[in-house]
């Protein structure tokens, strides 16, 4: 691998785990109807949970919509929403990893597709986030990966070369993005692949 000299992270599923459909399950749904829930909220055919990402609409105001489209299911789609705080799960092995690659001199920034209440949430006690020298998350532009905005608006805050960095995203469309932009990028399909990879990147001289 060739050493890059900064690093970007997505967030969800790289530095983050995800336990959406146990925090259903803890709401009281089975593990069937906690499935279904979930898929209901994040594959919304028209795009509502993108639009939360965006920050395009109030948190209140994507509740009423995704209620309006699913009645029978409003109660727990209210409380879910509502309470991010049970949904994600720290990875501390990559922290500590993340944290090396920053003592090691790489520069170390966010590139995320979020909704503002939730990012605050997810991150707020996150170690990671004292390792990193900048961040741009979707709600503050309202543009989301794999958009080429996204990235180029990373860029253009932090004064990166584009040739110089190295992405890391769990979704094979924002790694595409990545690559069409300019920079190079790996997807993640496990925290034990990411890990290699960081321990790969502490070894480049």
């Amino acid at each position: 691998m060739e050493k890059p000299k900064n690093i970007i992270f997505d967030v969800g599923d790289v530095l983050l785990d995800y336990r959406w459909q146990q925090m259903l399950m803890d709401y009281g749904l089975d593990e069937a109807e906690a499935y279904r829930v979930g898929r209901e909220l994040f594959d919304d055919p028209d795009g509502l949970w993108h639009e939360y990402d965006l920050g395009v609409k109030s948190q209140e105001e994507i509740i009423q919509e995704f209620e309006k489209k699913h009645p029978e299911d409003a109660e727990v789609i209210r409380w879910f929403i509502s309470h991010g705080e049970y949904m994600h799960v720290a990875r501390p092995a990559i922290w500590k990893l993340v944290h090396q690659l920053k003592e090691a001199g790489y520069h170390l920034y966010i590139l995320s597709n979020y909704p503002e209440i939730l990012f605050k949430k997810h991150t707020e006690y996150a170690d990671f986030m004292d390792d990193m020298e900048g961040m741009m998350v979707s709600y503050m532009i309202h543009i989301g990966k794999p958009k080429r905005a996204i990235y180029q608006a990373l860029c253009d805050k932090y004064g990166l070369n584009k040739e110089e960095c190295l992405f890391f995203d769990d979704r094979a469309e924002n790694v595409q993005g990545a690559i069409d932009f300019g920079m190079r990028a790996k997807r993640v399909l496990s925290a034990k692949g990411l890990a290699a990879d960081l321990e790969e990147l502490l070894r480049l001289e």
